[in-house]
C-alpha cells in the first residue's frame, strides 16, 4: 500500500504558493476519526465533522481562495482499516489565469479495509489557466470507493469561454497495485476538440464518477436516472463503475453526479446519503 511521506518544511524559491496537506483516518470504538492533521502553506481543514454514525466529514480549505501561476499544492489523505471518511470543498476549486508560470494540484488518496470518498465541489478553469492537476487513487480489493472531479472550462454564465489556456489532467484509480483506470486529459483553450462532437460537443463542464466494487445493479442504478439536458453514460468494467457526464454549465454536472451518489452510496457503502452541510449553504 502507498505510504504517506513525512511532511517537511516547503522553502519557497519562487513566487507562488507551496503547499501540502496529510490527513489520515482511523478506526476506534466503532467511530472514525481524524488521527493525522499535517500542512505546511495555505491548506488545512478547520475541524471534523460526524453527521451520522461512524463517518467522518472533512472539508479541505483553501484560504487564498483561488490558484494560479506558480502555486503547487499537494493533497495526501490515508484512510485506514474499519474507518469511514468524506472528504469535500466548501467552494469551487478556482484556477485563475496564468501569464507564464503553470499552477498545479496533486491529490494523492489511500484507501485500506475501509470506505472513502472523495466529493470536491466543481473546479473552474478560467480563460488563459495553464493548469496541471493529478487525482491518483490506491485502493485494495477490500476498499470501498466513491468519488468524482467536475472540470469546468471557463465562465459560461459570463460570456468568457476557455478560449485559451491549457489543462493537462490525470486520473488513475489502482487496486492492489494494478491499474483499473489511466486517463490523460490534454487541452488547449483554441483546440477543435473543445466544439467537435468527438470531443465536448461545446459542453463546457465535464464529470466523471468512479465507485468500487460495482456490479450490474449499481449500473443499472445510475443508468436509470434522469439526465435531461446533458450527455451522459456509464459503464462497469472491472468492478469499476465509471460514470461521465457532459453539459453546458458546471451546475448541471454537478446535481447529476449527487443523484447518482445518493443513489448507489446504499449499495456500496451500505447507508443513505447524509449531503455535507457545507454543499447547502
Amino acid at each position: 500500500m502507498w505510504t504517506m511521506p513525512t511532511l517537511e518544511p516547503i522553502v519557497a524559491a519562487e513566487p507562488g504558493w507551496r503547499a501540502r496537506l496529510e490527513l489520515e483516518f482511523r478506526q476506534r470504538g466503532g467511530a472514525t476519526f481524524l488521527a493525522r492533521r499535517g500542512h505546511v502553506g495555505p491548506l488545512l481543514v478547520q475541524r471534523p465533522f460526524f453527521p451520522e454514525p461512524n463517518v467522518c466529514h472533512v472539508y479541505v480549505v483553501h484560504p487564498p481562495g483561488g490558484i494560479v501561476g506558480g502555486d503547487d499544492l499537494t493533497i495526501q489523505v490515508r484512510t485506514l482499516a474499519g474507518a469511514h471518511a468524506l472528504v469535500t470543498t466548501p467552494a469551487a476549486t478556482k484556477f485563475y489565469r496564468c501569464e507564464r508560470k503553470e499552477a498545479i494540484q496533486r491529490q494523492h488518496l489511500a484507501v485500506g479495509a475501509a470506505a472513502f470518498e472523495w466529493l470536491p465541489q466543481e473546479t473552474i478553469f478560467y480563460p488563459g489557466a495553464a493548469a496541471r492537476s493529478e487525482t491518483i487513487v490506491r485502493l485494495q480489493s477490500d476498499s470501498r470507493f466513491i468519488g468524482w472531479e467536475m472540470p469546468c472550462l471557463g465562465l459560461p454564465a459570463r460570456g468568457e469561454r476557455f478560449d485559451r489556456g491549457r489543462l493537462s489532467l490525470d486520473l488513475e484509480l489502482w487496486i492492489d497495485e494494478e491499474p483499473r483506470l489511466i486517463e490523460r486529459l490534454r487541452l488547449e483553450g483554441a483546440s477543435p476538440a473543445r466544439s467537435a462532437r468527438w470531443g465536448f460537443a461545446g459542453h463546457e463542464a465535464i464529470g466523471t464518477l468512479l465507485a468500487y466494487p460495482a456490479n450490474a445493479a449499481l449500473l443499472a442504478a445510475v443508468r436509470a436516472l434522469s439526465s435531461e439536458g446533458l450527455e451522459v453514460a456509464a459503464t462497469c468494467v472491472d468492478e469499476v463503475l465509471v460514470c461521465r457526464c457532459l453539459g453546458a454549465q458546471g451546475e448541471q454536472v454537478k446535481r447529476t453526479l449527487i443523484a447518482a451518489w445518493q443513489s448507489i452510496r446504499p449499495l456500496v457503502l451500505g447507508r443513505g446519503a447524509v449531503s455535507p452541510r457545507i454543499w447547502a449553504t
